[in-house]
């Protein structure tokens, strides 16, 4: 069977997704694309994403992701920033493209599909390539197929979130042959796909990309399995009942998710879930944020000892790993370190912390190509401590060496001098009968320097109130942990993966304050 790429109605072969590789690698070489340059790549979940960056990889350029729900300044931020000789774009987001690309980038536009404008309420006329633009299918079409080079692509230069300010490039260093294959083994384990990749056992794998390919590790992921010679389903937008649709549909084998679509899946009423054969899953694996306990093993009950987890980050890889077994025998754990990798937590001045205390996370993987942030290697340096990098995690390891994430140091609250982290309570908050999701960060307060705001996104038809919400948590969390404010909204904003926007949360309360911390 003819491994392939599908999305909607339209199917893509591995073989003719190669065809298209090797001719847009001729014709973006034809415009002077070579080693060391960036490709922008501004679309959605699509055959032309996979396209542009294979083709990249093959001239030894980086692909650059844009993340395509920005604004002109910030599309204009990474454009610009990355040096980007060329960027291709989703016929409906050409508008931004055009005013964020500085003059001299070439600019190629993919027709949107029918099943993305579906998903995003796209007009029929704003779907089709504009006139005088450049069309990208058109394009690559006119060239013939350039054989590869036998070079190791070097990969990505992915954004990484602003929360702390504008978002910084993570650009990998190429790799030679020995780190491409430490790398390889590193994420086919964290994938479940190391069998297959490694070891080329025959064995089919079907998955869907659920997440957008602009965030590092549904690229990495997306990427990997296309590699594995596997059936890739694109789900141009995670919809809950639409994965267990595709889920019984395809017979999906694997899978990779972010906690926030475990919460929406378990949302769906006991009827709904029942109705879909979910029997071929053999390996889910989850990672990008800490997983509510109770969240997790309401899934291992429904799903079964398939889903798996790791901690990482665009930095450092998928460092840390762990089983549905070990996750059952040490509740909360994110896993322990992976072969190659080191792992310690540190307090401030950077000594060692005693097991069970928490402290900043530091990690590294030992036989991986070192990275640098692009345009800014003071900011590299300071990510570093004695060899080890830090994105900001605070964390602790336990007596079997098992890993347990606290919160994100930027989403840590000092009110009253005393360290509240966001993640603990809004894992109780998700337990609550009638709460849809939630969101949970510090805010300004004249008396503490921080308060904690809570905003609630009700489920369908339920009327909530603040102090239901602070009575539940009475009698969850210390009376501290409480938060001050409780707000709702109907809707929460958020990425294409169902992760909330939490910055467009808190920002409003800090510039009411006229301070950041």
């Amino acid at each position: 069977m003819v491994a392939k790429l599908i999305s909607g109605k339209r199917e893509l072969s591995l073989t003719n997704l190669a065809d298209r590789v090797e001719r847009a690698a001729a014709a973006l070489a034809s415009i002077g694309v070579g080693r060391g340059d960036g490709v922008g790549i501004m679309l959605r979940n699509d055959f032309a994403f996979f396209e542009t960056a294979m083709a990249a990889g093959q001239l030894g350029a980086y692909s650059v992701p844009v993340n395509w729900h920005f604004t002109v300044e910030e599309a204009a931020h990474i454009i610009t920033d990355s040096g980007v000789k060329v960027v291709v774009v989703h016929a409906d987001l050409m508008d931004t493209a055009r005013e964020a690309a500085p003059p001299g980038v070439r600019i190629f536009a993919v027709a949107t599909p029918l099943e993305i404008a579906a998903a995003y309420q796209i007009s029929a006329q704003d779907s089709v390539v504009p006139a005088g633009t450049q069309d990208w299918e058109a394009w690559i079409e006119s060239f013939p197929r350039r054989a590869p080079t036998a070079l190791d692509p070097p990969g990505a230069i992915i954004y990484t979130s602003g929360t702390t300010g504008r978002p910084k490039g993570v650009r990998r260093n190429p790799p030679t042959p020995a780190q491409a294959l430490a790398s390889t083994k590193q994420l086919a384990r964290a994938f479940g796909l190391e069998g297959v990749l490694l070891h080329q056992r025959p064995e089919r794998i079907v998955t869907v990309v659920t997440g957008p390919m602009y965030h590092s590790a549904p690229n990495a992921y997306g990427s990997v399995c296309i590699r594995a010679g596997a059936d890739v389903v694109l789900q141009p937008r995670f919809e809950p009942e639409e994965l267990l649709q595709l889920i019984q549909y395809y017979r999906v084998t694997h899978l990779h998710m972010v906690p926030t679509m475990f919460v929406r899946l378990l949302k769906l009423p006991a009827e709904v879930r029942k109705k879909y054969d979910l029997s071929s899953l053999k390996f889910v694996v989850h990672a990008a944020a800490p997983c509510p306990i109770d969240i997790k093993r309401q899934m291992i009950e429904w799903w079964g000892p398939v889903i798996n987890e790791y901690y990482g980050a665009t930095e450092t890889g998928a460092v840390v790993f762990c089983t549905s077994q070990e996750w059952l025998a040490h509740p909360g754990t994110v896993g322990r370190p992976q072969v190659d990798t080191t792992l310690v937590i540190t307090d401030d001045a950077g000594n060692e912390v005693p097991t069970g205390e928490p402290g900043d996370v530091y990690a590294r993987m030992t036989t991986g190509s070192d990275f640098t942030y692009h345009g800014d290697d003071e900011k590299r340096r300071k990510a570093e401590r004695n060899g080890l990098i830090s994105v900001g995690d605070i964390g602790y390891v336990d007596k079997d060496g098992f890993l347990f994430l606290c919160d994100r140091r930027n989403n840590m609250v000092i009110s009253g001098g005393v360290n509240i982290y966001p993640a603990e309570i809004e894992a109780e908050i998700l337990k609550m009968p009638g709460v849809a999701d939630c969101a949970v960060f510090g805010i300004p307060d004249p008396e503490f320097g921080e308060a904690l705001c809570a905003i609630i996104q009700p489920q369908l038809g339920i009327s909530l109130s603040a102090n239901e919400i602070k009575e539940y948590l009475r009698a969850h969390v210390a009376r501290y942990k409480v938060p001050k404010v409780v707000e709702f909204q109907n809707e929460l904003p958020r990425e294409d993966s169902g992760k909330i926007f939490k910055r467009k949360l808190r920002d409003p309360y800090w510039e009411k304050a006229g301070r950041r911390i």
